[in-house]
């Protein structure tokens, strides 16, 4: 499952960050690297962006960059 399908509250361990070039570089850089734990804190009302949780801080992203990133539900 993609980082866009999780549910608010639930959490998942990142298992692959796919993207080309810049935007996979800027994805891994933000801390979204293989076995992370991310929890889903939010959702804007129009479904984009979303409020992520992980390594001690918060993080927002679009749903189309969450559906580059691969989880395994936790």
């Amino acid at each position: 499952m993609t980082l866009d399908q999780l549910a608010v509250g639930h959490s998942g361990i990142v298992t692959s960050v796919g993207g080309q070039g810049a935007l996979r570089k800027r994805l891994l850089d933000m801390g979204l690297t293989p076995k992370v734990l991310v929890s889903v804190r939010k959702i804007a009302p129009m479904g984009d962006p979303i409020e992520l949780t992980l390594r001690g801080y918060t993080l927002t992203l679009r749903r189309e960059d969450a559906k580059s990133i691969e989880v395994q539900p936790s």
